[in-house]
């Protein structure tokens, strides 16, 4: 069963850092692509970056260029997502999911990140 679990969000103050850890388990860490979701009370859930381990190749929401970067840890079994010059419009619950399980709508609890201003 692929499972994901997130984690190291919280509450910073606007200009900020966080580092999220997405931990994954139940499929081969070698072959992958993971991303990052958010959604923000009010809001319908967005991609904020994903990961491809095949080529290494990442993608970002304009929203978040410049500020996150997606990186990962095979050893680990790990994807973080570290999370600089955080802007009160980034405070949402950001999830951490496989395109498979995104489109099954099968999600995790996410993590709860809070930036005030």
């Amino acid at each position: 069963e692929v499972q994901l679990v997130e984690s190291g969000g919280g509450l910073v103050q606007a200009g900020g850092s966080l580092r999220l850890s997405c931990a994954a388990s139940g499929f081969t860490f070698d072959d992958y692509t993971i991303g990052w979701f958010r959604q923000a009370p009010g809001k319908e859930r967005e991609g904020v970056s994903c990961i491809s381990s095949g080529d290494g190749s990442t993608y970002f929401a304009d929203s978040v260029k410049g500020r996150f970067t997606i990186s990962s840890d095979n050893a680990k079994n790990t994807v973080y997502l570290q999370m600089n010059s955080l802007k009160p419009e980034d405070t949402a619950v950001y999830y951490c999911n496989t395109p498979l399980q995104a489109t099954n709508n099968h999600w995790g609890q996410g993590t709860q990140v809070t930036v005030s201003s």
